[in-house]
């Protein structure tokens, strides 16, 4: 008994497949007709608007309060952000979710130091707020690992604000 419903499923099942392929048969295309100058289609060499603006993608910035140009954070306090931390290797740079993550980086002079920086842009507008770092730090131990180190939060502070100084030269000479 147990085949028989088997069989019947399947026969159920290529017949609705079947019937839904049939109707697509019955579809006739539409095509629409112009006439001359009215929603024509756009010619191939027509300037057309695009998703990233006539700037492009990282165009100008829009004013303070506006966020920036194609970006989903304060542009400003992108550029910023990464003119500040441009001698560390990056890892990841989102510019819609306003992240940056950096490789750990070791100073020449304390080979047995790195740091590892991650920025995050909070805010569309160029505020003091609008940005947060997250600094670590690791020490080489004597069998040659890393391990995780306190940082000081004077350190972190002082990356905030050096990245809020420079978006606010950036703001200055783009109003010039």
């Amino acid at each position: 008994m147990r085949k028989n419903f088997t069989g019947v499923f399947a026969a159920l099942a290529a017949l609705g497949a079947a019937l839904a392929l049939s109707a697509c048969d019955q579809a006739q295309a539409v095509y629409p007709t112009y006439e001359k100058g009215q929603n024509a289609p756009r010619m191939s060499n027509e300037k057309r608007e695009t998703i990233f603006g006539p700037e492009g993608m990282f165009g100008k910035s829009k004013p303070e309060g506006e966020g920036g140009g194609g970006i989903g954070v304060n542009a400003f306090l992108w550029r910023a952000s990464l003119d500040t931390i441009s001698f560390m290797p990056i890892t990841t740079a989102d510019a819609f979710g306003g992240t940056i993550i950096t490789d750990w980086y070791q100073l020449p002079e304390t080979p047995n130091e790195r740091y590892k920086v991650n920025v995050f842009i909070l805010d569309r507008t160029l505020r003091a707020d609008g940005v947060k770092v997250s600094l670590f730090k690791q020490i080489r131990d004597s069998s040659g690992g890393w391990a995780d180190v306190r940082v000081d939060p004077r350190m972190v502070v002082d990356l905030e604000n050096s990245i809020l100084t420079r978006a606010r030269q950036l703001r200055v000479v783009s109003t010039e």
